[in-house]
């Protein structure tokens, strides 16, 4: 059965379903990137909560603004925004649930004025983003604002009708001012150390460039709360759909699929209301940074310590790597001796029982996350997630050795052929740039290193440049798996 609002009703008992009027909900959102993580996590918190009858008035506009968006706005527009959210269990067991807290979706090309009408709506309070790491334009080495970037020279351009989200959020914070308007408050949820304090740095500095006055406006006040978001989110592969549709005869045209445990913890900086995020499960807090250190520097670091090392040992998936046990002994390893102790206090954690827990999640052989969507962009992710832990520890005399094995398996990987021979394909924006320098490291072994927009001066740190090289060198000429054996042997020791 097609999924759309006139099929709901007669869907298999065993699908869970909007219990409210979808007829009742407003638009309170516009969120920018309506991809399988916004769809799994954000618009579930809001279904949840419009689930008790709350948060009617907190609808999602989803807007796509390049024009592959066209799918993802066709499918859902095409099923009246709702899609079904897959919860994927490690004993196999599927647990789906359509979402209903999506009310339209518009395709920023074909009608810009559109966006900005609904942006510009009193009724708008909150703009969200999952537009990716690297869509901030943040450059590595000086931590500053790109404003040269070719993705925003148009967006700049004196009456420019805007091409991407930054230019849609600053035209529209400009409509709002000089209607006396209230800004609308900008909440990324994107994987980044202060996503809120990053979006507030990158959204001004953009539109100084375009009006300074804007800027200053925005920066006394537009709120841009800071949070952290997990919940493990593969592709969708056409398995899933095909699945859904045999199991539960649910034909849905883009369905998402996630692990069980989610988590939002998140900033209450909100000048014109929220929903009550609080009653779905958030954690509202005064200060994120303990809660996004922890995620940043144990998840997602932990993510590209077993991403590299397990696809140069010849696995694919991250299931495959966490239910090895050296690979397990090297993981825990690394977040024991040399993430955690760059973190500080986190209220209400156990710091031994997320590390575990982190193993599970990540064991879960249901969810398929692929090694190659892991080792993605590794540019916008190694200098974020990894590179502060290396640094912390240099400062404090403590363990890299972890790390920079963690690097150096990034650097033979990026020679883009795997252990048997087989070309990898690298997935990155600076593609060009990481597998030249990856290819120079037969002349220059510390080639890779020297890219300092990714590693700024840990070239020139013997502290970390003895262990990465042992590393590069071992991975040559033993491989992955051996090398990583005679890490942990001893470091056991």
């Amino acid at each position: 059965m097609s999924l759309s609002p006139s099929t709901i009703g007669e869907l298999d008992t065993r699908v869970q379903r909007p219990s409210y009027d979808r007829s009742r909900v407003t638009p309170g959102i516009v969120h920018f990137g309506v991809g399988g993580f916004h769809r799994a996590h954000q618009a579930m918190y809001l279904d949840a909560l419009m689930n008790d009858g709350k948060a009617l008035d907190w609808g999602i506009v989803g807007v796509g603004v390049l024009p592959q968006d066209s799918r993802i706005v066709d499918a859902l527009t095409a099923q009246g925004g709702l899609y079904t959210l897959v919860l994927k269990h490690p004993d196999g067991r599927l647990e789906p649930r359509v979402i209903g807290s999506i009310v339209g979706m518009l395709l920023a090309p074909e009608d810009p004025e559109a966006v900005l009408e609904r942006m510009t709506n009193p009724g708008t309070r909150i703009v969200s983003l999952t537009i990716t790491e690297g869509s901030y334009l943040i450059n590595q080495a000086t931590g500053e604002f790109d404003g040269e970037h070719p993705s925003i020279q148009a967006d700049l351009a004196e009456n420019a009708v805007p091409a991407t989200a930054f230019g849609f959020i600053i035209e529209a914070l400009r409509r709002r001012r000089e209607a006396g308007t209230p800004p609308f408050t900008v909440m990324s949820c994107d994987n980044l150390p202060g996503n809120g304090d990053v979006a507030r740095k990158t959204l001004t500095a953009f539109a100084r460039l375009k009006d300074p006055a804007l800027a200053d406006w925005m920066e006394a006040d537009v709120a841009f709360p800071n949070g952290m978001v997990d919940r493990i989110t593969p592709v969708t592969a056409a398995e899933d759909t095909q699945r859904l549709a045999e199991e539960f005869g649910v034909e849905d045209a883009w369905p998402v699929v996630c692990e069980p445990f989610t988590q939002w913890v998140l900033e209450d900086e909100f000048p014109q209301g929220r929903p009550p995020y609080e009653d779905a499960g958030v954690q509202l807090v005064d200060d994120v940074v303990p809660y996004e250190l922890m995620k940043l520097r144990l998840l997602n670091s932990s993510h590209q310590a077993l991403c590299y090392l397990g696809y140069l040992s010849g696995y694919r998936y991250a299931h495959e790597v966490c239910q090895d046990p050296l690979y397990v002994e090297f993981l825990l390893g690394y977040m024991r001796d040399e993430g955690r102790p760059t973190l500080p206090d986190v209220p209400g954690v156990d710091l031994d029982d997320y590390s575990r827990t982190l193993i599970e999640r990540f064991a879960n052989p249901e969810v398929r996350d692929t090694l190659a969507r892991l080792c993605a962009e590794s540019s916008d992710r190694i200098p974020k997630w990894l590179v502060p832990v290396i640094r912390d520890n240099l400062k404090a005399g403590g363990q890299v050795d972890r790390s920079a094995l963690v690097v150096a398996a990034w650097a033979r990987y990026a020679e883009g052929l795997d252990e048997a021979g087989e070309p990898i394909e690298i997935v990155d924006h600076r593609k060009d740039a990481v597998m030249a320098a990856a290819a120079d490291q037969a002349e220059d072994p510390l080639a890779f290193l020297r890219d300092t927009t990714l590693f700024g001066d840990l070239a020139d740190q013997e502290a970390f440049t003895k262990p990465y090289l042992a590393a590069l060198k071992s991975l040559h000429d033993n491989g992955a798996r051996a090398t990583t054996e005679a890490l942990v042997e001893r470091l056991r020791t």
